[in-house]
């Protein structure tokens, strides 16, 4: 990649975390907002009332390690993220696809664009316990909010697909060919469970998957039960405090 790629992608990190004008975060569950930090801001340890993204720095730099790792290996597919909040992956996803001139592949952003879905006694006890949805007045983004994002970077276009409505309904008939990225950000073990029976074995060998929230209960015990179930040993990387993935082998 050029210096010209490699300082536009840099300028889209800054701008999709917004570490250039550093806006305050939001009350995050019980914790209180106490001003911008750098240190928060770079580990996805805050709720920006501004920027486009939350997973921070690292979480971002460790994508587009793994997005060019599937290029130059030439693992076929698209590039999905299951739980987009307010677009920032996926835009730096599509991003990246510009920078590289790549047209042979597809964004796909999932989300029920609603935010998270409200749990009662069918749902897994420990999404019950965490009770995620009374965030939804942050977590639900609409799509024409996404859209109009994905536009202000001039990045809306047919390479970018968008698949709403809960990962139940939507991911079973999702009419993607084939990932070599495959994200997950769903929060629950529902959503998490959700995305790996319908898009695990659509994952290219030699592609990614990237779990944003593994320190909640219900998505860490969704990933040991799938990976038990289905008998994936892959080396599983820590990304950071909350992230992990691994890269499909077999």
């Amino acid at each position: 990649m050029d210096t010209g790629a490699e300082l536009y992608l840099d300028l889209m990190k800054k701008t999709l975390t917004n570490t250039i004008y550093q806006d305050a975060p939001l009350p995050m569950g019980q914790q209180q907002a106490n001003g911008y930090k750098d240190s928060l801001r770079e580990k996805g340890k805050d709720w920006p009332s501004v920027a486009h993204t939350m997973v921070g720095r690292i979480r971002l730099d460790h994508l587009e390690r793994c997005m060019r790792q599937v290029v130059e290996d030439e693992v076929p597919g698209d590039f999905i993220e299951t739980g987009v909040w307010r677009g920032g992956v996926c835009i730096f996803m599509r991003s990246f696809l510009r920078a590289n001139n790549i047209t042979d592949r597809r964004v796909w952003v999932a989300d029920s664009f609603q935010g998270i879905p409200r749990t009662d006694r069918s749902s897994h006890p420990l999404d019950v316990e965490l009770g995620l949805h009374n965030e939804n007045s942050v977590l639900g983004v609409s799509i024409e909010q996404v859209r109009q994002n994905f536009e202000r970077y001039d990045l809306l276009d047919d390479q970018v697909v968008f698949l709403e409505g809960w990962f139940r309904d939507s991911l079973p008939t999702a009419p993607v060919r084939s990932l070599a990225v495959l994200r997950l950000d769903g929060d629950l073990y529902e959503s998490t469970m959700d995305a790996l029976v319908n898009l695990y074995p659509k994952l290219s060998v030699g592609g990614f998957v990237i779990v944003d929230d593994h320190i909640l209960p219900g998505c860490r015990a969704a990933i040991r039960e799938f990976r038990e179930a289905n008998g994936i040993t892959d080396t599983i990387e820590h990304i950071d405090w909350t992230s992990i993935g691994w890269r499909r082998t077999g």
